[in-house]
């Protein structure tokens, strides 16, 4: 894997944002990398079940499609959460394959990459958000970014738990 610097190419606003979050998605994906199906879907937790590589890779993939395309765009939620079930992407990960959910999470990526390319970064959302605020795609991007980065760090906690591997 090709994994991104986080030393954008220039340094306006818009490169830097989007090459950290290319750069905290890349590290999400190389924490994967030689993994074991059986170590990705892996519960180490005991007061948080969910939390495995398989289910951290598939919520920020859905994370992504909820900012980008639900409260950004406008777009009907599809996502497979429901109200009984808020997590459920998390749950439904550790039955699918690894490389599924990675190809998925770079395939939508690769999408976002485009929506940002096409929007100001001071467009608003088509959704309000708390308190009926309209955040704006810079928000948005400044938010994705915190969150990758934080199941970051779950994700070498639990990859140091399964086999030991630290870095990356």
């Amino acid at each position: 894997m090709t994994r991104t610097s986080d030393t954008p190419a220039a340094w306006d606003e818009r490169t830097q944002l989007t090459t950290f979050l290319d750069y905290a998605r890349d590290t999400a994906v190389a924490k994967c990398e030689g993994l074991s199906e059986e170590h990705a879907r892996a519960s180490l937790l005991p007061h948080s079940p969910l939390m495995t590589v398989s289910g951290l890779i598939n919520h920020l993939r859905w994370v992504e499609y909820y900012w980008f395309r639900v409260v950004f765009l406008g777009e009907e939620d599809e996502g497979p959460w429901t109200e009984e079930d808020p997590d459920r992407e998390m749950r439904i990960a550790v039955d699918l394959p690894l490389r599924q959910l990675l190809d998925e999470y770079a395939a939508h990526s690769a999408r976002h990459r485009e929506l940002v390319a096409a929007h100001g970064l001071e467009t608003k959302a088509a959704r309000p958000v708390r308190g009926g605020l309209h955040v704006d795609l810079r928000w948005i991007l400044h938010h994705l970014v915190e969150e990758t980065a934080r199941h970051n760090g779950h994700l070498d906690i639990l990859r140091e738990m399964l086999d030991g591997s630290t870095g990356s």
